[in-house]
């Protein structure tokens, strides 16, 4: 047997919340390498709240956060990034009046050497993108909107990547995008933890996955283990096989 791999992203005890409320209760978890997470649970199950406090965009109240084994649950957001995690954040949150290229020379900061490889390699990547580098990026559509937002992340070359409901709002063709993509990053040694509205295709691509209901993770599995579970099917899954 391989040895195990030493995790990428080590959550333990994660207590966070907003002024008097607490909303994430304990939570642990571990992102690994070539892994990916997804997280499933109802709205307000606490699943944003937690990107965000592992991104270090929330104060913790509680626990610790370890990116690469150094402890970085008090840490500054861009230090977070330059450390190696990105987020896509829900809805986007592009910069609307810059161009394309300005948004993602802007996320290129946080590269320490290669910025232009960096930015070249996002390009090619999405040559969609190429195509409207001078264009602003609040008049297109939000297909491409997300293409720059997981473009912005990407070109940081993330070990850790979060991703919060990135097939939001998109068409079938552009989710199919998407999902590729982030087969693409899980394949290339990143570890992904996942957020996402279409339950069945998060278990679909998931290697793990955990069950979070109001703010504590109540079932844990891989992703095959979870989209076969009867009430996770009844609870997110339309109740089909």
């Amino acid at each position: 047997m391989e040895p195990r791999a030493e995790p990428i992203l080590a959550v333990d005890g994660l207590i966070a919340g907003y002024g008097g409320i607490e909303v994430l209760h304990g939570i642990s978890l571990e992102l690994l390498p070539n892994r990916l997470t997804a997280i499933v649970g109802a709205n307000g199950a606490g699943k944003t709240t937690l990107m965000l406090a592992i991104a270090r965009l929330l104060r913790v109240r509680g626990g610790t956060i370890r990116l690469r084994g150094v402890d970085v649950t008090s840490a500054p957001s861009h230090a977070v990034v330059r450390a190696g995690l990105a987020l896509v954040p829900e809805g986007r949150r592009i910069l609307p009046t810059m161009t394309v290229a300005e948004n993602l020379a802007v996320a290129a900061h946080a590269v320490r050497n290669g910025r232009d490889d960096a930015l070249a390699a996002m390009y090619e990547r999405f040559p969609i993108l190429a195509q409207r580098r001078s264009v602003t990026a609040g008049s297109l559509s939000g297909g491409e909107q997300q293409l720059i937002a997981m473009a912005r992340a990407l070109v940081q070359r993330p070990a850790a990547l979060l991703l919060d409901e990135p097939s939001m709002g998109l068409s079938p063709k552009l989710v199919e995008t998407v999902f590729e993509i982030i087969r693409a990053e899980r394949a290339g040694g990143t570890a992904i933890l996942l957020v996402e509205q279409n339950a069945r295709a998060a278990l679909a691509i998931a290697d793990d996955a955990h069950v979070l209901e109001r703010g504590a993770i109540t079932l844990s599995g891989t992703g095959a283990d979870l989209a076969g579970n009867p009430a996770v099917i009844a609870a997110y899954l339309g109740g089909r096989h």
